[in-house]
């Protein structure tokens, strides 16, 4: 590699900006987001492995070679009423956009992302060199998805339209109609639509189907990481036109070769029972709801809507600034929230209320201590 570099500067260059490359987002929640009373956990609290009707001697450690484990593959096809052959199985959403996003785009390539959006998502395509452009979702208007704002940003040279659904941070729902009139866009100019849904389970009202069935212009991640407190079995997966997964199935050999075999048998149970894993995920966060959105009404130094579902809320701080905010909160009241530097919007912070009740409600205690205190230094 060294000999390689000598003989091209260039190759030097791109080097060194691929080792230096990194989510600081990720870094903050490796490193800095760790505190006594946790709102910055997107996700619902871990599910009990003891609950899943395991032996241990229906686990192995390998298995045979071939594109995803096929009980894993039709399970999810199953849950979301597709093709086994539409499905290709990634380690969690993460490695789920970035295998989409890599098969999709060539260096240099226009994406249009929206604004406000995961950092995790845009990190990704810079490593993949493209061209990124944005559409705003306002505050102003709950961080709806606006067809509109789409239509009018995009140019001739869009090649992928990115955004998630239940919108993150915000957690707001895109009607099937948005996302329609997002595709008719997209099928104008030839461009392909990615839409991330790992916390659309969380719509627990007559859950909306995932956006793959509405065109073969839709690209669609998920996981069993966010709504079912099943992170650990990083179970994740893209549907896409047929081709396409066999195209994202043959890049992944670059990255993983071969997933962890014991967690793809643990994945296949728990879409066994997901009946009951998702009943327990809709119970918790029904409740926390009512905690949080009760807490939020008291609250006049905050704007945001009550929480209608899934797992955070964003809230926007009136009075001084976040990031201090933060540090007072989780030094002085040992509770963490997300600074919403990490969403390009600095006047927020992201709440997360996937833990347990009985962890949530000192956490809001705090929160609210920590906000009378901020504002009495105004």
């Amino acid at each position: 590699m060294v000999d390689s570099c000598l003989r091209n500067p260039g190759l030097s260059f791109l080097a060194q900006t691929m080792r230096t490359l990194a989510s600081p987002y990720m870094q903050w929640a490796k490193t800095r987001s760790k505190a006594r009373f946790n709102l910055a956990t997107s996700g619902l609290v871990s599910y009990p492995l003891s609950q899943l009707p395991v032996r241990l001697d229906q686990l192995e450690l390998t298995r045979g070679g071939d594109y995803g484990y096929a009980p894993l593959r039709e399970a999810i096809a199953a849950h979301c009423r597709v093709s086994a052959r539409n499905v290709v199985t990634a380690t969690g959403t993460s490695m789920a956009n970035h295998l989409a996003m890599a098969a999709l785009l060539e260096p240099g390539d226009e994406v249009l992302v929206e604004h406000p959006t995961y950092e995790l998502l845009l990190s990704a395509l810079e490593y993949l060199q493209a061209s990124i452009r944005r559409f705003y979702r306002t505050p102003e208007s709950g961080c709806a998805l606006d067809p509109d704002a789409v239509k009018q940003a995009i140019s001739p040279r869009t090649r992928l339209i990115v955004l998630t659904n239940l919108h993150n941070p915000s957690s707001a729902l895109a009607a099937q109609a948005e996302l329609d009139a997002v595709g008719e866009i997209a099928r104008r100019n030839g461009a392909r639509v990615l839409v991330d849904e790992v916390y659309l389970d969380a719509v627990f009202e007559s859950t909306p189907r995932s956006a793959f069935h509405l065109g073969h212009e839709f690209v669609t991640t998920n996981s069993l990481t966010k709504v079912y407190g099943l992170s650990g079995l990083r179970c994740g997966w893209i549907l896409a036109e047929e081709s396409l997964a066999r195209r994202i199935y043959l890049l992944d050999d670059l990255f993983g070769v071969n997933p962890a075999y014991p967690a793809e048998l643990l994945s296949e149970i728990a879409f066994a029972h997901l009946g009951e894993i998702r009943a327990r995920a809709r119970s918790l966060l029904e409740t926390n709801r009512q905690y949080l959105n009760a807490f939020l009404a008291t609250r006049g130094d905050l704007e945001t809507r009550p929480l209608t579902h899934g797992t955070v809320v964003f809230p926007k701080l009136l009075t001084g600034d976040v990031e201090s905010f933060c540090r007072l909160l989780r030094e002085k009241y040992e509770t963490s929230a997300v600074p919403g530097a990490f969403f390009e919007m600095p006047r927020h912070f992201r709440i997360g209320i996937g833990g347990e009740t009985a962890a949530l409600l000192p956490s809001l205690e705090r929160l609210g201590a920590a906000l009378d205190e901020f504002g009495a230094r105004a």
